[in-house]
């Protein structure tokens, strides 16, 4: 759990990728088993487990287990002060649930980010509730934008639907380098290589996709010559029972199991 104390926060430039760098100084963590790295960064600065620091944060960002909400909760209620946004980075607690389990009337923001938010490429889609202020709304932003981009939705439904895209997408795209790494052995590739040539492949059309502004579909064109090996690739994964065919079904099935943990 990561409590922010009068949260200020700067834009940082120094890897010229815009992600928003939060002071040390103004942040707080309680964490009864700190790691390695989070006591490193106390050694720098951040505030670790002090006592009574608590009280005066203007935002409490939830990061832990979904099975460990109700305790995590219990104690994080007295915690809230007035005028206080509460960040909940828990998959599948809803703002039903954070609101029954937290004081009467606490602003909340339910967000759901993605793992690239390990090195600031990460992407995260919030959703507030009718208590969040807009000054809230723009505090909680700058947290989650420390990370990568925040998109908001207005509709909680959606965040199923957001979860089964971008919260579990990056495992099937770690999924199709080891697909491709296979695919590549079984056309006689030595293992190393096969696996060598899937990592750099899809790595690097990642970042051609990230920083391009063409879309994505005329990427896929661009790359393509009429009759060639990259045509006849995906006239397989184009066909009616190929790629999209399959991550529909996978999608759906990940909406509905995000339904189901929601209770």
């Amino acid at each position: 759990m990561v409590l922010g104390a009068e949260q200020r926060v700067a834009a940082g430039d120094a890897r010229q990728d815009h992600i928003r760098a939060i002071a040390k100084r103004d942040l707080t963590v309680i964490e009864p088993q700190p790691s390695t790295h989070i006591a490193a960064l106390a050694a720098r600065g951040l505030r670790l487990n002090p006592v009574g620091a608590a009280g005066r944060a203007d935002a409490i960002v939830v990061a832990v287990k979904p099975q460990t909400a109700p305790e995590a909760l219990a104690e994080i209620g007295a915690l809230v002060a007035p005028g206080a946004v509460v960040v909940s980075i828990m998959a599948g607690r809803t703002l039903g649930f954070l609101a029954d389990a937290l004081p009467a009337g606490t602003a909340i923001v339910r967000a759901m980010p993605n793992t690239p938010a390990a090195i600031g490429r990460g992407i995260t889609v919030a959703v507030p509730n009718p208590r969040v202020t807009p000054a809230q709304r723009e505090l909680a932003h700058r947290l989650l934008a420390a990370t990568g981009a925040v998109e908001w939705i207005g509709d909680e439904g959606l965040m199923d639907a957001v979860t089964a895209v971008s919260g579990s997408g990056p495992a099937y795209v770690f999924l199709l380098a080891e697909s491709l790494a296979r695919a590549g052995e079984k056309a006689g590739l030595p293992a190393g290589l096969a696996a060598g040539l899937a990592r750099a492949t899809v790595s690097g059309a990642g970042e051609l996709l990230h920083r391009s502004p063409l879309a994505a579909a005329t990427l896929r064109h661009n790359v393509t010559s009429p009759g060639g090996t990259t045509a006849a690739a995906l006239d397989v994964l184009m066909a009616a029972d190929g790629l999209d065919a399959v991550m529909e079904r996978a999608v759906a099935a990940a909406t509905r199991r995000g339904r189901e943990l929601a209770g």
